[in-house]
Parts: C-alpha cells; sequence; structure tokens
C-alpha cells in the first residue's frame, strides 16, 4: 500500500505546530494543509464536478453508511468505483459510517462484534461490522478509507462519563485490528481514528492503539461534537507530539474558518465538514469579519457582493440582494451561489494558510486572522 501512498512535510511554522505537506495518492498529490468539500451521497450538494474543479477542491469525501444503504456499493462497484460513478478524478476518501451510527443513538445497539441499528430511510434492521465496513469501502473504491470506531457524545453534553469513553477506546481498537485484518486493497490508504473523548490518557492509550495500524495518516475523531472549542483546542495541543511527523492528520468533521485556522495551529493537516453547503441552504455566508445572514431584511437593497474583495463566482457576479431574493423565493441558485461563496471561503483560507507557512508568517496570519473573526465558543 505504501507504493502508492506517501507523505512529505516542507515546512513547519516554528511559533505553532502547522504543517505544509504534500500527501501523494493514486488520483493525484494533495497540498496541505486543506479543507475537504463533503459530497455525502456521491455529491457536493447543489455542485457539479466542474464546480468543484474550478474552487480548486483537490480531495473530497462520501459516506459509506449513506451510500451502503442507497444505490448500495455493489452498484458503485459494477459503475467503475466512486471516481467513475460521481465523474470525479481527484483523490476520494470515504468515512467508515461509525460518526453516522453514533447519531442513531435512539436506533442501535452496541456489541464487540459490531452495532444492530434501524435504518433511517425505511426501519429496516442492519448489522454494521468492522469487516463490513471495510468491505463496502473497498466496493466503494476512495483512495483513503476510515477505520470503524466508536464515537462517545462530549461529556458536558450529559454524554460519555470515563467508563464509556474507556469502553469507546477498547472497542476502537478491537474493531481496528479487525478493519486491517479485512482491508485488501493496496491503492487504499486505511486512516485509523484517535478516540477518547475529553480524557487526555484514553486519547494517549488510543494513539498508541493506532500507531502500529498507521501507515500514511492517521485520524482524530469524537471532537466537535457540543463541546467548547476550547477543550478542542487543548486536546489538539496535547495530541500534537504524540501524533507521528511523517504522516498526514486529520480532524474529522471540524470545517468553521476559526477552527481551521486554529487547527492548523496546531498540527493538523486535512479537515472536512458540511458546514458551508449546509449554511448556505439557510442563507448563511463566511466572511473574513464572521458568518452573515445574506436572507435577512437588513440586506434587502444590499447591491454589494458577500465579500467586497472576493473573486469567487457568486461574489465576481451577484449582490447580496440578488441572492437573498433567491433564497427567500426558494429558488435553489441562491444555496447554490452561497455554496460556491463558501466552499471558496475555505479553500482559499487554507490555501493562504499553506502560503503563510511557506513565507514564515502564519503566525501573524493567525492572529491577524482571530483578531477580526467574530467566534462562537460552542459548536
Amino acid at each position: 500500500m505504501e507504493k502508492y501512498f506517501s507523505y512529505e512535510v516542507i515546512k513547519t511554522c516554528p511559533h505553532t505546530g502547522a504543517r505544509a505537506g504534500i500527501l501523494h495518492t493514486p488520483h493525484g498529490d494533495i497540498e496541505t494543509p486543506i479543507f475537504m468539500p463533503v459530497g455525502t451521497q456521491a455529491t457536493v450538494k447543489g455542485l457539479r464536478p466542474e464546480d468543484l474543479h474550478q474552487l480548486g477542491a483537490k480531495i473530497i469525501l462520501s459516506n459509506t453508511y449513506h451510500l451502503h444503504l442507497r444505490p448500495g456499493e455493489e452498484i458503485v462497484k459494477k459503475a467503475g468505483g466512486l471516481h467513475k460513478f460521481m465523474n470525479w478524478n481527484k483523490p476520494i476518501l470515504t468515512d467508515s459510517g461509525g460518526f453516522q451510527v453514533f447519531s442513531l443513538a435512539d436506533l442501535r445497539k452496541v456489541s464487540d462484534e459490531g452495532v444492530e441499528f434501524k435504518s433511517h430511510l425505511n426501519g429496516e434492521r442492519i448489522f454494521m461490522t468492522p469487516e463490513k465496513a471495510i468491505q463496502i469501502e473497498n466496493a466503494l473504491g476512495a483512495d483513503i478509507i476510515m477505520a470503524f470506531d466508536w464515537c462517545t457524545d462530549a461529556k458536558e453534553n450529559g454524554g460519555a462519563s470515563y467508563a464509556d469513553a474507556e469502553e469507546a477506546r477498547r472497542k476502537t481498537k478491537i474493531w481496528l485490528e479487525r478493519c486491517v485484518k479485512t482491508h485488501n486493497n493496496p491503492k487504499q490508504m486505511l486512516f485509523p481514528i484517535v478516540q477518547g473523548n475529553i480524557y487526555k490518557d484514553l486519547r494517549a492509550k488510543c494513539v498508541e492503539d493506532c500507531l502500529p495500524y498507521a501507515k500514511c495518516g492517521i485520524a482524530i475523531g469524537g471532537l466537535s461534537v457540543g463541546e467548547e472549542k476550547s477543550i478542542m483546542y487543548d486536546i489538539l495541543d496535547f495530541l500534537n507530539p504524540l501524533l507521528p511527523n511523517n504522516q498526514p492528520r486529520y480532524l474529522m468533521g471540524v470545517g468553521s474558518p476559526d477552527c481551521l485556522v486554529e487547527g492548523y495551529a496546531r498540527g493538523i493537516d486535512m479537515m472536512d465538514c458540511v458546514l458551508p453547503t449546509r449554511i448556505a441552504r439557510n442563507g448563511t455566508a463566511f466572511t473574513r469579519k464572521g458568518k452573515i445572514a445574506v436572507k435577512n431584511a437588513a440586506y434587502k437593497e444590499d447591491f454589494t457582493p458577500i465579500e467586497e474583495d472576493c473573486d469567487c463566482y457568486a461574489c465576481k457576479n451577484f449582490t447580496k440582494a440578488y441572492i437573498r431574493h433567491l433564497i427567500n423565493a426558494d429558488e435553489m441558485l441562491g444555496a447554490e451561489l452561497l455554496s460556491i461563496h463558501n466552499l471558496h471561503f475555505l479553500l482559499k483560507l487554507a490555501k493562504d494558510c499553506r502560503n503563510a507557512i511557506l513565507n514564515d508568517n502564519f503566525k501573524e496570519f493567525h492572529d491577524e486572522f482571530i483578531a477580526n473573526y467574530k467566534i462562537k465558543n460552542k459548536f
């Protein structure tokens, strides 16, 4: 597997843990740090592959759980795999579905063998084992695949106790071992996932569990699930020196602009989130000073772009007043334009962070961005 994948760190910020690197994959190179748009159902909602190419996306995500339910991995395999099925010739990453199963709290039973749950589509009972998850991911054919893990809720949400988090770590370890035994495609790189909730000793133990199986990448799961952002940053600070330097680190499911900059500052190389397209459908846009709700009445007669010096297609051609009209009239183009802007914003932000690392001014870039961005402290 290693001959198809490699990672090189080109430069590290001496004042933070920020790294600029290149991940080599069978479907192309990925310059890091990177933001990865999410195409849960083998499509980034509202956008064509051509749009994503124009935005500069280097890798996108799809979801094993959802694609297993429909159209089914065998259909995708018969089509020639995800790349051909969705007409995307760059790298793809598939989540194992572990987080989706975690979110079905009222519909599941967990054992060492796997998870029994009900489909959110039709109530059909499904038993997902680590072996089954990897078999599905092998059939889908993404470049990077994730181990089947067990995620726990944030403690401050009334979620996992220490004992719950330790049990989840234990299951994640034995499931990872079974994932590795099942995985058989050398053109797919399997990332183990570090769990452990907010408990640092469990996080450290889980890193030890993962390291023997981390060949060219390791993921951090179970964050941005309801905890304060400061807690997430503290966990990332703790994990940074424990993770391998010669492999990309992937922080799963995190994608607000402030979290990107703070995550990269703590040695994270890859992040993904549905946030940019989800808030676009609700009429909200990212700007360097924070989010704005374009659908609000304040923008009814605002004939300026979403952000004055943004060069995305939406900002170069349309005004807030027009996009507000589209959103409030329930026209699809409104969500499409905001999705283009939001993804452009995050992809450019990642690129700007990379350039700042290479130019030895990441600390200054970080400090200025965070000072100007209006931050919500909780997810």
